[in-house]
């Protein structure tokens, strides 16, 4: 596809095919998504495959296609030898139409007598050199571009390939008449069919290389999974394997340097690996056994041995490149304008072509007798090739600008405005970890009004730890302080083992950052609502639990504890006492501890001027307290909603602007997909296909802000690219059909107009690849 024309004929095609509800066309990428009808279960006719009808539909246009694939591994090996056919063939056109070009210049000076040569060269400037060189240049590196023209035009859907042939082949014709028919007037200048093609592939040429520069997110994502991992099987030594034949439960050694293969689990062996590649995390994270790894993650230090959980388009690798290109494919709302302009283009613009031969032709030279004389010092019939036109004559002059028009027209840029600065922004964020569902996303995110945070999971960490260790006063001859604090987790912790509360999680994880080995227990007991009590070695008892359960119990409290158990609960911590040896021996506090980056995220989003909010179904204390952390007034507090009332708050919101909500999109699926940007942060990829519009990978609040300052920078882009491409047609355009000739003698020859369309379309994959210079977020 080469513009915006070619887009609206593959959409039309496409949805003209029985089965297709919806189709989206990138001209960028050169992908299309189509959303097929689902089969009727129990129709009693067999499904048909969709696929050879869309594939003929679109031979019918000119346009091969082929079903993309879906392993990431099969996708490089096509788009690599994809590429290398791509170039060789532009490079082969390219330097057959410049080496065209070279001869024809040549004979150009030849024919003025400016060669410094003499001798057999003189046979440049002949009138059949210029025809020969003019016909090797349509049959040779120009075919493609009139084959393509010409079925488009039959199938009533003309683009930018129709304008160009059309051009090349009407000075080409003009010139035949003119240099066998001298007598007709018509213009002869073979020079410039050639000088024609030879711009055009050029500005092609520059315009591939920009938009490769502008596409190449995904296959850096792809290029994250190796393409060899080495297997354990039995006890013997590793073996080297391709990814694309692992299984799940296969057994991997994965080595310091290397990356991981699939998503797996560690089985044997520490290290730290790098995430930045897929979530933006500077910072290395350790791993041990029964740690998750994600394809694509580096592994920095040891040697780990692995079990292969999900491979292929199943790995979170496949899945983001996924999400990465169906961002790409589904187009932005401000697309729109331009695909019906681009749509409809090319007509217009054979219109005006056909208005401006007719005008000069017929009635302009007759009203400005001039305006042949300037366009004579200027034209190349004045020392044309094969024979010299002679003074230019109406007809000419009104064909020579019907030709500007034809190629200065550029519904390339209109085709791209919107796509290239889609791509360079979605692969943008994706290198830093964000991954947005599509154009729509992007746009809605660049125009926020309100940012809405769910609490649990999403300002706070997700998972309660113990936040502070408080001993009772010991009797003199007990043992250090520190010592009593190791006893206290250690007692709390060896009850707990048994347990699936979360509170229990905290009191394990304590011990085991501390290095406590768990004490062995027995009768271990859980008094729901209460705590748990079991039986130690020594068979004296233990508890764990409420401080007024202890006291039930039978224990006698000390006023100082149950002052410090109010503060601590004061604080937003849930505090457990554990008692032993028939005596209180301290508290526990408990809390979900905000976000390392909470507080900033909210202060930055607030300078921003975005409207905050937390909706919670936690109770009143834990919320307001988080909500004096972070910095939030009292009014941008709820607390204790249902779902339900999460939805309404959400909906009354919507009156205000857009509104994002930020989740953790397991639990908040409902409030993601009602909010106009649902946000989900730190989950995987497969729940945030179905609610999230945008997934903040890894654990960094941080990744909002990040996003919505790539989301707005894009936008500017679109509408800067957009800009342009009207501009760019609403200027050239009517200089091209001669506005400027009557009064100022000035005229874009086709040469000319050639080189501006090429200039036009660089223009604007260039400002979009722009995007990627800039900073990708503020200084905080």
């Amino acid at each position: 596809m080469k513009c915006g024309g070619c887009v609206r004929a593959v959409e039309q095609r496409l949805l003209q095919t029985p089965g297709v509800r919806q189709a989206s066309v990138n001209l960028l990428t050169r992908t299309a998504w189509v959303d097929l009808e689902t089969p009727v279960v129990g129709s009693g006719a067999a499904a048909e495959d969709p696929l050879p009808a869309l594939l003929s539909g679109l031979e019918g246009l000119g346009f091969q296609a082929r079903p993309r694939s879906q392993g990431l591994e099969a996708q490089a090996g096509e788009w690599q030898r994809r590429q290398a056919q791509h170039w060789w063939r532009h490079w082969r056109q390219l330097v057959v139409a410049l080496l065209l070009l070279l001869v024809s210049g040549l004979g150009h000076l030849a024919d003025a007598g400016e060669l410094p040569w003499r001798g057999p060269w003189s046979l440049l400037g002949t009138p059949w050199f210029h025809a020969l060189v003019a016909t090797g240049a349509l049959a040779f590196p120009g075919r493609p571009i009139l084959f393509r023209g010409v079925r488009s035009a039959l199938a009533g859907l003309p683009a930018m390939d129709s304008l160009v042939g059309l051009g090349v082949v009407s000075a080409y014709l003009s010139s035949v008449v003119g240099w066998l028919w001298p007598a007709s007037g018509w213009p002869c200048y073979f020079n410039e069919p050639v000088m024609l093609l030879g711009f055009v592939l050029t500005g092609r040429f520059l315009e591939e290389r920009a938009r490769y520069r502008t596409g190449r997110a995904i296959e850096e994502l792809s290029a994250l999974q190796p393409d060899h991992a080495l297997l354990l099987l039995g006890e013997g030594p590793p073996r080297q394997v391709r990814v694309g034949g692992l299984r799940p439960g296969d057994r991997l050694r994965l080595l310091p340097g290397d990356r991981v293969p699939v998503d797996a689990v560690v089985l044997e062996g520490a290290s730290c690996v790098d995430a930045s590649s897929l979530t933006g995390e500077p910072l290395p994270r350790a791993v041990q056994p029964g740690s998750e790894l994600a394809a694509g993650l580096l592994n920095l230090e040891g040697s780990l041995v692995l079990e292969v959980r999900r491979c292929g388009a199943e790995s979170a690798i496949a899945r983001i490149v996924h999400l990465v290109e169906r961002a790409q494919a589904r187009k932005a709302p401000i697309q729109g304008l331009a695909d019906r302009v681009a749509g409809r283009f090319t007509l217009v613009v054979l219109g005006l072509a056909v208005a401006t031969l007719l005008f000069w032709w017929l009635w302009g030279s007759q009203h400005w007798p001039t305006v042949l004389v300037a366009a004579d010092a200027a034209s190349h019939g004045g020392h044309g090739h094969g024979g010299s036109s002679g003074p230019a004559t109406p007809f000419s002059l009104g064909l020579q600008l019907a030709i500007a028009v034809l190629v200065v027209a550029c519904p390339c840029a209109l085709g791209l405005a919107t796509p290239t600065a889609i791509t360079v922004g979605s692969g943008l964020a994706a290198r830093s970890g964000l991954l947005f569902r599509g154009g729509d996303a992007i746009e809605t995110a660049a125009r926020l009004g309100a940012v809405l945070f769910d609490k649990t999971g999403t300002l706070t960490i997700g998972r309660p730890v113990v936040t502070a260790v408080r001993v009772t006063a010991a009797p003199p001859g007990c043992p250090a302080a520190a010592d009593q604090a190791n006893r206290l987790v250690q007692l709390a912790a060896s009850l707990e083992q048994h347990s699936r509360h979360p509170l229990a999680h905290a009191l394990l994880e304590e011990a085991q950052g501390r290095g406590l080995p768990l004490l062995p227990v027995t009768d271990a007991r859980t008094i729901p609502g209460d705590g748990v009590e079991g039986h130690l070695e020594d068979n004296s008892s233990a508890r764990v639990g409420r401080l007024a359960w202890l006291h039930q119990c039978g224990l006698a409290l000390d006023p100082a504890m149950e002052t410090l158990q109010q503060e601590l609960e004061a604080g937003g911590a849930t505090v457990l006492a554990v008692a032993g040896e028939g005596r209180l021996l301290g508290l526990l506090a408990v809390e979900d501890r905000a976000r390392g980056d909470a507080a900033a995220t909210v202060s930055r989003l607030r300078r921003q001027g975005l409207r905050l909010g937390l909706l919670s179904g936690d109770r009143r204390a834990s919320v307001q307290l988080l909500g004096r952390r972070l910095g939030l007034q009292p009014e941008e507090l709820a607390w204790e909603l249902r779902p339900e009332q999460k939805l309404e708050r959400i909906l009354q919101a919507h009156g205000q602007g857009a509104v994002a909500m930020v989740g953790d999109g397991v639990n908040d699926a409902p409030a993601l997909a009602a909010a106009d940007l649902g946000i989900a942060v730190g989950t995987g990829t497969q729940i945030a296909q179905e609610s999230a519009s945008l997934v903040v990978m890894g654990e960094n609040l941080d990744g909002i802000v990040r996003a919505l300052e790539i989301a707005r920078r894009t936008m500017a882009k679109v509408r800067q690219n957009l800009a342009w491409a009207f501009g760019y047609n609403l200027i050239v355009l009517p200089i091209a059909a001669g506005v400027l000739l009557p009064g100022f003698g000035l005229r874009l020859s086709p040469e000319l107009a050639a080189l501006l369309m090429a200039f036009s379309s660089i223009t604007v994959v260039g400002n979009a690849l722009l995007l990627q210079r800039s900073p990708a977020d503020p200084a905080p």
